[in-house]
């Protein structure tokens, strides 16, 4: 997943130096801020959580990464065939040229909600590098377009995987939250198994990224398969750091392990065919501030796409709602 947005999001994002993106930004992000869409009084956003987590408790959405190859080959017949599932809300993996999945982002959403489905969230990359104000500007526009609620960070490249790239990444990331906040959405991260590696002597997903990213203009998506696989209990997380985590990811591994750092993805399989708890994480989803999840699958069902997230939303109900 990660290469394939890093082959299209790069040719996207004008490059610049990190003084020159926080110049930009600073001048510009009040502006924005100001114009913005997003307004919202604490009473009003206490009931609008409780009517999104109730909601999403009914629901289950799918990140479209879980069958790209379907979607490159026939986007509508594939939305079709989720939607007859039982599936109702989508988390896009399609973003590029200011369009998704290869259609204007109207276009898109009206193909998704015509099958009674809703986007709820999209993965775009934003580079260590940094992203300049008019092209954050342009992301955010383009999401809002598509009626999105969250724009999540999926991946960070190796190469930048130490302290000083990712304390970068942040200060960057937190100056894109408050754009995206401008117009109704909310930026977010998702995590593999690297960020829970010490790196001088500190566990960056803990001491860096929850620490430094500002919780109100960033959210966690947290992915139960990889936080597994780093040794991390979820729900010890939700309660270390509740309301953090608005969207989980649920996919299963086939094989315990010991805990491992490098994103080596062989054993994954449906929801409810491993060994995860979910049933467990998904009790625990008040103390996360959980209000969406989706099933992933990277592994596209092992050559058996369809089948693969068949699977895991009727385990899902069977298994986890029950």
């Amino acid at each position: 997943m990660q290469s394939e947005l890093r082959n299209k999001l790069t040719k996207k994002i004008i490059m610049r130096d990190r003084r020159e993106f926080l110049k930009i930004t600073t001048a510009g992000a009040a502006g924005v801020i100001a114009l913005g869409t997003y307004a919202c009084q604490p009473s009003n956003k206490k009931a609008a959580d409780q009517a999104v987590s109730k909601s999403a408790a009914m629901g289950v959405g799918l990140q479209l990464y879980s069958i790209r190859d379907a979607m490159a080959a026939d986007t509508m017949g594939s939305l079709k065939k989720i939607a007859d599932m039982g599936y109702k809300f989508v988390e896009m993996a399609g973003y590029t040229n200011g369009k998704f999945y290869g259609m204007a982002p109207a276009e898109f959403k009206k193909a998704v909600e015509d099958l009674g489905m809703k986007i709820i969230s999209s993965h775009t990359m934003v580079e260590a590098e940094g992203i300049t104000m008019e092209n954050a500007k342009k992301m955010a526009d383009d999401h809002a377009a598509v009626g999105v609620e969250y724009c999540v960070q999926p991946w960070v490249n190796e190469p930048d995987r130490n302290v000083e790239s990712y304390k970068k990444m942040i200060a960057d990331w937190n100056k894109v939250g408050e754009i995206m906040k401008a117009v109704g959405i909310q930026f977010g991260y998702h995590n593999h198994n690297f960020e829970f590696l010490p790196v001088d002597g500190l566990v960056p997903y803990y001491d860096i990224f929850l620490k430094e990213m500002d919780a109100d203009l960033i959210t966690m998506e947290l992915d139960m398969y990889w936080a597994t696989k780093a040794g991390q209990d979820p729900v010890e997380m939700f309660n270390k750091y509740p309301g953090r985590f608005q969207l989980f990811h649920f996919k299963d591994g086939s094989k315990k392990t010991e805990p491992y750092f490098d994103v080596v993805k062989d054993d994954i399989t449906s929801v409810g065919a491993g060994y995860i708890d979910f049933k467990r994480i998904y009790e625990a989803r008040e103390t996360a501030g959980m209000k969406y999840l989706f099933v992933e699958d990277d592994n596209q069902g092992n050559g058996l796409p369809f089948e693969g997230v068949k699977t895991s939303i009727d385990n899902i109900k069977s298994k986890v709602f029950a």
